[in-house]
């Protein structure tokens, strides 16, 4: 999408991309007790991705229909609001077939997108880095491939507008089978090679004995402001699903004197494409590789608890289901005393916090602290004075458990893994015991 058609704030930490000019659009689902409030979600999604909802429509039923999703009369139903509303774009709630999403868009007579197509349209706006855009766009591929045959009229749309925003107008919606393969082949082998460049920092910053925490969480759950909270830094914070799509790693002291790794990550949301979290596995493998995942739930949202079930159902997908996890239950200043309550009740382990004023940082530090799994080998060590900055990399890097200062050094007892014991192994009296590593 051409970037003048958009506009943002002055600050780069409140950035928000807006359209100039947003797309009227109807969003249709299914849901068992007809609740139109399911579809809350969906419009947030079409709002970050430039469209303005006009209507809704949802139908009772306990499974879609095979050929058009929504019954037959609930197509009349649609055709009509859709075009009493002008609006040029039907959303719907689930991924469509080919086949549906061909038959709706005939009798509709306008453009026709899923769930699916609409997360991709996002990612494709907020990817910055070399790699997202590289995901995103085989994600997007993988998704049209199928679609290509008998698209209908969204196949002549190739500029503008909400589901067409294919690889940044790099990739031509009329491009055949043949092509969009060697394409896909192409940007696989992208991601290996770029996968690799990141696995090397990775491997330093696991060499530098860090232990390494990814935030985790459902999008717009407050992670990057959390996360210049913790670190003072300048993540960008926008109000809008999936602001943040590259991982962006920093340093975080914690209260025991240890240092630790902090990287933010993707936002999570139910119905995650299946395409996209196999295009963002490689990065998605960073959180797998966590010592602890801070897992960050927006306490005033009504599915609270929804929206952490399908966290860990994607962090179990990836690999990183078995790896120790402090829950964050953020904005708690939005709840008034008895939502504040409630959500005690539930989620009786969480750390309360407000990440915009404050509240409850200061004991989240020690809950992270607490949680780190301790490194593998106790050991006591004998520094001599004139080597005084061996002790002060222990205390940044390893776990101090003891400090006796002597006549020529200082003797320590210390927990620290065998990165650390590769540099400390001169100062090593003798090893007290090998533990082993917590898993949760």
């Amino acid at each position: 999408m051409p970037r003048d058609r958009r506009t943002v704030s002055e600050s780069p930490l409140s950035a928000t991309w807006r359209p100039a000019v947003r797309e009227p659009a109807i969003l249709v689902g299914i849901d068992r007790r007809g609740d139109e409030s399911s579809l809350d979600e969906l419009a947030a999604l079409a709002d970050s991705a430039g469209a303005e909802v006009v209507g809704r429509l949802v139908q009772q039923r306990e499974r879609p229909d095979a050929t058009t999703f929504i019954g037959k009369g609930k197509l009349d139903e649609l055709h009509a609001l859709a075009h009493s509303k002008d609006a040029g774009l039907v959303a719907f709630d689930d991924e469509l077939t080919p086949a549906q999403l061909r038959n709706v868009e005939q009798r509709l007579g306008v453009k026709v997108i899923d769930r699916t197509a609409l997360i991709l349209d996002i990612f494709a706006l907020h990817a910055r880095s070399r790699e997202g855009r590289t995901q995103v766009e085989l994600a997007q591929l993988n998704y049209l491939l199928p679609r290509l045959r008998g698209w209908g009229e969204a196949m002549s749309r190739q500029a503008g507008g909400i589901g067409t925003r294919f690889g940044g107008g790099e990739t031509k919606l009329e491009i055949d089978r043949q092509h969009i393969g060697r394409r896909i082949s192409k940007l696989r082998k992208d991601i290996v090679g770029l996968a690799k460049s990141r696995k090397v920092k990775s491997a330093e910053r696991e060499r530098s004995g860090l232990p390494q925490i990814a935030l985790a969480g459902y999008t717009n759950a407050g992670k990057s402001t959390l996360m210049n909270a913790l670190t003072s830094s300048d993540v960008l914070v926008a109000d809008q699903l999936f602001a943040t799509l590259d991982p962006t790693v920093r340093r975080l002291q914690l209260p025991s004197g240890r240092r630790a790794t902090i990287s933010d990550t993707v936002g999570f949301v139910r119905k995650l494409p299946h395409d996209l979290v196999e295009a963002f596995r490689s990065t998605l493998e960073e959180v797998a590789r966590a010592s602890l995942i801070l897992h960050v739930a927006d306490a005033s949202a009504e599915d609270v608890e929804e929206q952490v079930a399908a966290v860990r159902e994607v962090l179990g997908e990836i690999g990183a289901g078995g790896i120790p996890e402090v829950l964050a239950l953020n904005k708690v200043d939005l709840l008034s005393e008895v939502g504040r309550a409630r959500v005690q009740r539930r989620f009786p382990e969480a750390v309360e916090i407000s990440a915009v004023t404050g509240e409850g940082t200061g004991g989240l530090l020690p809950a992270l602290d607490a949680a780190l799994p301790a490194p593998p080998l106790e050991v006591e060590l004998h520094v001599p004075y004139d080597r005084q900055e061996v002790v002060a990399r222990l205390y940044r890097e390893a776990e101090v458990l003891k400090e006796l200062p002597g006549q020529d050094g200082t003797t320590i007892e210390a927990r620290l893994g065998e990165e650390q014991l590769a540099w400390a192994g001169e100062f090593t009296v003798r090893r007290v015991s090998r533990r082993r590593r917590l898993s949760g």
